[in-house]
């Protein structure tokens, strides 16, 4: 599982081959010992619980990115090595 992105305390990680349980594109997002997956682009909750600051932070951070989140996906489901996006400063 990649990290792709770190910021505030929040990991940001994406799959290689994972559209089988969540066959959108999603990311899975860890912050202390909570994990929540969020679909991309919308930034719908599909799994998991995570503390209310935190999620709105992930679902603009998705927002900004969507497109790079997206080319990821494409890279990941296809098991080929993902690249690092810019976190929120």
């Amino acid at each position: 599982m990649p990290t792709i992105a770190m910021f505030y305390g929040v990991i940001i990680s994406m799959f290689y081959t994972d559209n089988k349980q969540h066959s959108v594109p999603h990311i899975h997002a860890n912050y202390q010992g909570r994990t929540v997956v969020l679909s991309i682009p919308e930034g719908s909750v599909l799994a998991g619980d995570f503390p209310p600051n935190k999620l709105r932070i992930v679902q603009a951070w998705i927002e900004i990115h969507q497109e790079d989140l997206l080319a990821n996906w494409e890279l990941a489901v296809n098991g080929r090595p993902v690249f690092n996006i810019e976190p929120l400063r």
